[in-house]
């Protein structure tokens, strides 16, 4: 397999997992708003207000987004739910492209010379990325307005980009740093382990 068969491949993929993850938190979204912190991350996003500290500035600018298209106020739970949706369809779909990566730089896998190759290396990737689309924590947190979704979304998105983006990282780290800053701190303090 050349690497424009393995490009192409990997973006059929990709997406053909991305549209799983989309299809099963669609249909068990939420409708509406849960009595904890999801309840007010839905108020305050609606409104554009400031929520609990430590706070989570781009994701409640990302949720106010969201609730414009609702299409009347009982709506606004489901579109700022369905947030949590969408980040967590491409936390997914960052995490297959990422293991495709990974498992291509493995000896075993680096040339795929066979057929045989390339279904072990795409279906080791899809099993890795489905386990996580259905294990219980993170389907729970797909499925309701919480941070931990976008949080996990930007960290996949990240991850993937140092792996495609690894020679260039060393000349564009401080640009990297602040995106990498910028970004997950204003979503949710857990960038600090990244």
């Amino acid at each position: 397999m050349n690497e424009t068969q393995f490009k192409f491949w990997n973006r059929i993929l990709g997406w053909s997992i991305f549209g799983i993850a989309l299809l099963t938190f669609g249909i068990t979204v939420e409708p509406t708003a849960s009595f904890w912190d999801a309840s007010e991350y839905i108020a305050t996003s609606a409104k554009l207000q400031v929520g609990h500290p430590p706070g989570a500035p781009f994701y409640q600018m990302m949720g106010a987004f969201f609730a414009v298209f609702a299409n009347g106020p009982e709506q606004i739970a489901l579109m700022v739910n369905l947030m949590s949706v969408f980040s967590s369809a491409f936390t997914i779909l960052f995490l297959f492209w990422t293991l495709t990566l990974l498992l291509k730089k493995m000896p075993g896998f680096n040339t795929l010379e066979s057929s045989t190759d390339a279904i072990g290396l795409f279906g080791s990737a899809a099993i890795g990325a489905l386990a996580l689309c259905f294990s219980d924590s993170f389907w729970f947190n797909a499925v309701e307005a919480e941070v931990y979704a976008m949080a996990t979304c930007i960290l996949s998105l990240l991850f993937w980009l140092s792996l495609r983006w690894e020679p260039l990282l060393y000349h564009w780290a401080f640009l990297w740093g602040s995106l990498h800053g910028s970004l997950n701190d204003s979503s949710y303090w857990n960038a600090l382990l990244f």
